[in-house]
């Protein structure tokens, strides 16, 4: 059986797109499901458009998702080069070998021509094509046009009659009736290849056994197919997965949120996360699942088994998942994560030993109950910052009274004395001022909280006093005490969280 040999071959014009990365995993999956090879190539032949930091980008994020490559720009291969700007030779070489059997001719239309043509055709409601008139141009009229320094560019002599069938693994027999097509351009009259021609070309060079693209180019495929018979090369097998589409099934833009695989890890998703989600974005494993390991869903991976119709995007459910990617992960690795983002913040410095220790600590505490690394960041601003305001909602519930700054001075008294201070310790020690002082927990826990954060949610009060030490939270119980003073008398107060 002929190796499996897929590619991915994005133009470097822009950030990787979540279809573009769905794409490029789904032909990973199946690679290695197969034991076959993945090869990255950049199709670059768009030299006005091209950009080098969006080819470094596009590598960078694929890096990220943990999809790499066998073969490519920077790997190099037995199939190379891998830029088709690097291999024009290549396209010039085949385009010359069907201009010489007669399966192409020279096109000396101007754009203009083109243009007058394609209104021509709108005007009589009919799709517009080429209507072929360089198809057999006599000699002496081509020989006028060569001497008046017109550079053609060259076209497909396709057929006119009978219809190509493009079998599909997802979509089975879809039929386009030859009559549709035009004797479309392979090369364009400055010498680079269509998107059509160096497509064939190089996949047929390299060997590709599966061509698992979006779905967009599936109305590309016929002239392709077109193109493979025309040079005697075999044809691969063909997938054209489905599109995403936003939430209101229209398409997928700014609008919507994060599109590009760098927003996502910008905005704090894990690779993991990422990955697992557009794996089950227009494909299944057969049930219900909703979490899966990679080793799961490569084993289960199928090309049948991905859906025909269009795929919702969904960024309520790709943040779940990555709250419980947070959660699940080897605390170390969210830890090495989550350094970037409060570096960002302006958290931390240069990671020490001690720092990272700290920090360790803190991820520890919050990580469960936050969706992204970006919300981790901001929501363990308390643990590394003392001048925070008070949530207002709760200076009004909990720090309105004399009796609040009395109640936290004897809380304040007992930490000051609890040795060691360590979760059991220093929680047992609150513990039995509360049934001393006979109230509620709440009534001493809640405003302790507000005392050494600033909010009346979060990480459970005693994880928070312990990451904090007790220098801290003695210091900051000490601000809460003179605040609720300050306030009780009517004096000025500290700002208070809106």
């Amino acid at each position: 059986m002929k190796k499996v040999r897929v590619r991915f071959a994005p133009s470097p014009t822009g950030s990787l797109h979540i279809g573009g990365a769905r794409t490029a995993l789904f032909n990973w999956l199946f690679a290695r499901k197969k034991n076959g090879a993945f090869i990255l190539r950049l199709e670059d032949t768009d030299l006005e458009r091209n950009l080098q930091e969006a080819e470094e980008g596009i590598m960078a994020s694929l890096r990220w998702l943990g999809l790499d490559w066998d073969e490519g720009p920077d790997k190099g291969g037995p199939y190379g080069p891998y830029r088709q700007s690097e291999r024009l030779a290549v396209y010039r070489r085949e385009a010359e070998r069907l201009l010489r059997a007669g399966l192409a001719y020279h096109c000396y239309c101007s754009p203009e021509e083109l243009a007058r043509q394609r209104e021509e055709a709108r005007k009589k409601g009919v799709v517009p094509r080429y209507d072929g008139r360089c198809r057999e141009l006599e000699e002496e009229k081509r020989a006028q046009l060569e001497k008046a320094g017109i550079r053609p560019a060259l076209r497909i002599k396709a057929p006119r009659e009978g219809a190509t069938v493009v079998k599909d693994l997802i979509r089975g027999e879809v039929t386009f009736e030859n009559k549709t097509l035009d004797d479309f351009v392979i090369m364009k009259s400055n010498g680079v290849p269509t998107y059509n021609f160096a497509c064939v070309v190089d996949d047929s060079l390299m060997e590709i056994s599966h061509v698992i693209r979006a779905e967009e180019h599936l109305s590309n495929t016929p002239k392709q197919i077109i193109i493979y018979k025309l040079l005697g090369y075999p044809l691969p097998s063909f997938a054209h997965v489905p599109m995403i589409l936003a939430p209101d099934r229209s398409k997928l833009s700014k609008r919507h949120g994060a599109t590009a695989v760098e927003e996502f890890r910008t905005d704090g998703y894990l690779p993991e996360a990422l990955v697992n989600y557009l794996a089950l974005l227009g494909w299944s494993p057969g049930d219900e699942r909703e979490k899966m390991r990679l080793e799961e869903i490569i084993s289960l991976f199928s090309l049948e088994e991905v859906s025909k119709h269009a795929a919702i995007y969904d960024i309520k459910k790709l943040t779940w998942l990555n709250a419980q990617y947070l959660n699940d992960l080897p605390l170390e690795r969210v830890v090495n994560d989550a350094i970037p983002f409060f570096q960002a913040r302006g958290y931390i410095g240069e990671v020490d030993p001690q720092t990272c220790t700290y920090v360790t600590k803190v991820v520890a505490a919050i990580r469960s109950r936050v969706h992204t690394l970006a919300e981790m960041a901001e929501a363990a601003e308390y643990f590394f910052k003392d001048n925070f305001p008070y949530d207002e909602k709760g200076v009004r519930k909990y720090f309105s009274t004399v009796q609040a700054a009395d109640l936290l001075s004897r809380g304040r008294e007992i930490l000051a004395r609890t040795e060691p201070f360590d979760l059991p310790t220093v929680e047992a020690a609150y513990r039995q001022l509360i049934e001393e002082l006979g109230i509620s927990g709440g009534a001493l826990i809640h405003p302790t909280r507000l005392a050494v954060s600033g909010k009346t949610m979060g990480p459970g009060l005693f994880d928070i006093l312990v990451v904090l030490g007790k220098e801290e939270c003695l210091k900051r119980m000490e601000r809460a005490i003179d605040y609720i003073k300050k306030r009780t008398a009517g004096l000025a107060s500290p700002p208070v969280r809106p």
